[in-house]
């Protein structure tokens, strides 16, 4: 199945298969830092456990101090988002004039960037996906000299696991109940953040839970959701 028909802006590319881009951030290049505000920042379940194990706190304890959720009545399932500084240019919380201070734990957005990507299951359930180039005139890190492939920036930002843990959630936030006009209630709604977004406390919680790892722990949290909201 092909992916589905996007209306893409003019500043994004749709990557072929193999196409490489140039493409490269650091601390000398003049906008450095620039696109660590005045941004939405979405964060994963996985973006949440990585960055609250970078800090050395608890899921809980980052979700109360650095996020916002959101649910508003046509929303399926609450929305997190990195709550940002009030500076004047919304910056993020953990940028410094050197750089990212939990940039070991970055969330999957930051690390993708100047990629953008598309991830759905197709009509015979298999997993799908599309890549893009968000080329933006205040970006100067397209003048840099290094070329590379998707599978390359990939490999180069560690986004391998990251990208396994958001496809885990795909058959629960793609579900077929959902389509069909199946909305979970408040209750279900607080289940799918005390689970999804604290896994460490799920991990405590779930018998024979101990010895999984991160990627294992969450898609047996996605499985349980998907028992508990659709039988």
């Amino acid at each position: 199945m092909h992916e589905p028909e996007i209306q893409l802006p003019d500043h994004i590319h749709q990557l072929a298969d193999g196409e490489t881009f140039t493409f490269s951030c650091h601390p000398g290049v003049r906008c450095f830092t620039e696109c660590c505000r005045e941004l939405e920042l979405a964060l994963s379940p996985y973006d949440v456990l990585r960055l609250s194990r970078e800090l050395g706190i608890s899921d809980q304890q980052f979700l109360d101090d650095y996020t916002i959720i959101e649910c508003e009545g046509t929303d399926t399932f609450p929305r997190v988002y990195l709550g940002m500084v009030d500076d004047g240019r919304a910056s993020c919380p953990f940028i410094t004039d050197k750089g990212c201070r939990v940039y070991e734990g970055r969330p999957a957005p930051c690390r993708t960037y100047p990629l953008g990507r598309g991830a759905w299951r197709d009509g015979n359930g298999h997993p799908q996906t599309f890549y893009v180039l968000q080329h933006e005139e205040h970006c100067k890190g397209f003048a840099e000299h290094d070329q590379q492939t998707v599978k390359e920036w990939i490999a180069g930002q560690g986004l391998s696991e990251y990208y396994k843990a958001n496809d885990m959630l795909i058959p629960l936030l793609q579900h077929e109940m959902l389509k069909k006009g199946y909305r979970p209630t408040f209750d279900q709604q607080q289940l799918y953040l005390t689970t999804l977004y604290n896994l460490e406390n799920f991990r405590n919680n779930s018998c024979n839970s101990e010895a999984l790892t991160d990627l294992e722990l969450l898609q047996k949290a996605v499985t349980l959701l998907i028992r508990e909201f659709f039988g």
